[in-house]
């Protein structure tokens, strides 16, 4: 929402992974940094073969563990450290989903980021009912087809909402 004052979420779009009793995690997907992926894994010091995944953008992924690499992907795959989120998308940690993209061009569909987003039980309710967040329904074709600067307002179109238009005063009945 536009009254979001903190600075790692002031006009994000983040897409939320898991959501349970023990809080949420995510991914913020419209936020590049000026890393590319070729310069990330000559970082890492994984041999990059795939010439057309290495001028992507490494994406701050939010404030949690900004030091650790995070691949939201298509399809989900079966790599050591992955949260499956359904509809053949998942969430990786571990290098070995780095090493398949860096040789055989795959998962398909990769945003890496350097961190995350997380909330600890009852935190992102909290939030929510103080109208500091908008939900929508991910929207797959948003996350990974759009250019990062048109991802927000794509997935405020979902709702009906022009986000240049929101008000940052909200109202309670």
């Amino acid at each position: 929402m536009p009254a979001m004052a903190d600075p790692n979420f002031t006009r994000t779009l983040t897409y939320i992974a898991e959501h349970n009793e023990n809080g949420a995690m995510g991914v913020v997907v419209n936020r590049p940094t000026d890393m590319r992926l070729a310069t990330l894994f000559e970082r890492i010091d994984i041999p990059f073969e795939q010439p057309a995944f290495a001028d992507l953008p490494v994406y701050y992924g939010g404030p949690v563990q900004a030091d650790r690499g995070f691949v939201l992907h298509r399809p989900a795959g079966n790599w050591h450290s992955t949260l499956k989120v359904g509809d053949g998308i998942g969430l990786t940690s571990s290098r070995d989903v780095l090493q398949a993209l860096a040789n055989e061009g795959e998962p398909s569909e990769v945003l890496v980021a350097l961190g995350y987003a997380g909330w600890s039980a009852g935190q992102l309710e909290h939030e929510l009912a103080q109208n500091a967040w908008l939900t929508v329904p991910a929207d797959l074709s948003i996350v990974f087809d759009l250019p990062p600067e048109e991802r927000l307002a794509a997935a405020m179109q979902l709702l009906g909402v022009d986000f240049a238009k929101l008000s940052d005063v909200a109202g309670h009945a």
